[in-house]
């Protein structure tokens, strides 16, 4: 088992297989994009079923497809199929932003695919427009009610961003009056590819929470699962549920159990480290699956106690200023 020196037992990594998104949203990464890996320096598959393989003999069971948007990276339902093959992963799920994924839904699900992110951050058209600098809402929100239609597990992803989209949490949570699903806010993070930030985030989980109360009244605090990044609420009476998630506050970080792989083969023990060591060098160095797994736990081992410790911990870009596209959303 993967045990940090916290003894947090590590069961879950979260993949990203690619920096590259078609969409622009301002929060993460300039308009003008930001400079994208060459294909040969990115994780193969081939490599990053070795180590998913290697992982879940130490006992990670659960794996996040991130991006980037995966679903731009070719051939990645070949490794889909063949990820989800592997006898000790239990569960497969993936964050996308929605416009690429309707066709191959009903095979993702077939391959026992049931749980899904869809990130969108408002449900006006000419927000949408103005957060992701790009006309495909109606892409999105088509994915929203076939994946409502198919009945898999759905979280709407949200980051909640002062004089944006603070006009949307409502009507995002009363999508859930009639639809099962989970509406999530996200703090916003200084993750947006050139390090502009401020330097107090007015809406942390507190003033959202607030917010929704003011609105709603009776909010039903429900029980959190183990490990969950997310605060979670239900408002009286609704079939769907929301959360909060501090990312940015970082209240969530004692029960961590992530470790998060970039599409370049880093390893992060947090998302807000600036990475531990290069497993794709690892590898192509000619490293053994024994030292493979050796340098994870070594890494592991050395896990931060929360993000600000980590943050603290910083050598080659001691301020955050990454692409969330660039370390997994």
């Amino acid at each position: 088992m993967l045990i940090d020196k916290h003894n947090r037992t590590i069961d879950y990594l979260r993949l990203a297989v690619t920096d590259k998104c078609n969409l622009r949203c301002f929060y993460c990464m300039p308009e003008e994009g930001i400079k994208f890996v060459k294909k040969e320096k990115l994780l193969s598959f081939e490599e990053m079923l070795r180590i998913t393989t290697l992982l879940s003999e130490e006992g990670v069971n659960k794996i996040r497809i991130t991006g980037g948007e995966p679903f731009l990276r070719k051939g990645i339902m070949s490794f889909l199929d063949q990820l989800t093959s592997i006898n000790k992963i239990e569960k497969v799920a993936i964050t996308t932003n929605g416009t690429l994924t309707m066709k191959h839904l009903d095979d993702l699900i077939k391959m026992g695919i049931n749980s899904y992110n869809l990130s969108i951050d408002t449900v006006n058209k000419d927000r949408f427009f103005e957060i992701t600098r790009r006309d495909s809402f109606d892409d999105v929100w088509a994915c929203y009610q076939m994946m409502l239609d198919r009945k898999v597990s759905l979280k709407l992803n949200a980051v909640v961003m002062a004089n944006r989209n603070i006009d949307d949490l409502i009507p995002m949570i009363e999508l859930g009056m009639q639809d099962d699903v989970s509406i999530r806010f996200i703090e916003e993070m200084p993750f947006n590819g050139d390090g502009s930030h401020y330097a107090k985030l007015e809406w942390d989980h507190k003033m959202i929470l607030h917010h929704i109360e003011s609105h709603f009244g009776n909010v039903i605090k429900l029980e959190d699962p183990k490990n969950s990044t997310s605060f979670n609420y239900q408002v009286e009476g609704f079939k769907g549920s929301f959360g909060i998630i501090p990312a940015y506050t970082r209240s969530f970080c004692g029960t961590c159990n992530r470790l998060r792989l970039t599409p370049q083969g880093t390893i992060k023990t947090c998302l807000y480290d600036d990475g531990i060591f290069n497993l794709r060098d690892l590898m192509r160095a000619g490293a053994s699956d024994a030292e493979i797994v050796t340098a994870v736990k070594e890494a592991v081992g050395q896990k931060s106690k929360d993000g600000f410790e980590a943050e603290r911990s910083r050598k080659k870009l001691p301020t955050v200023s990454e692409s969330m596209a660039t370390i997994g959303g």
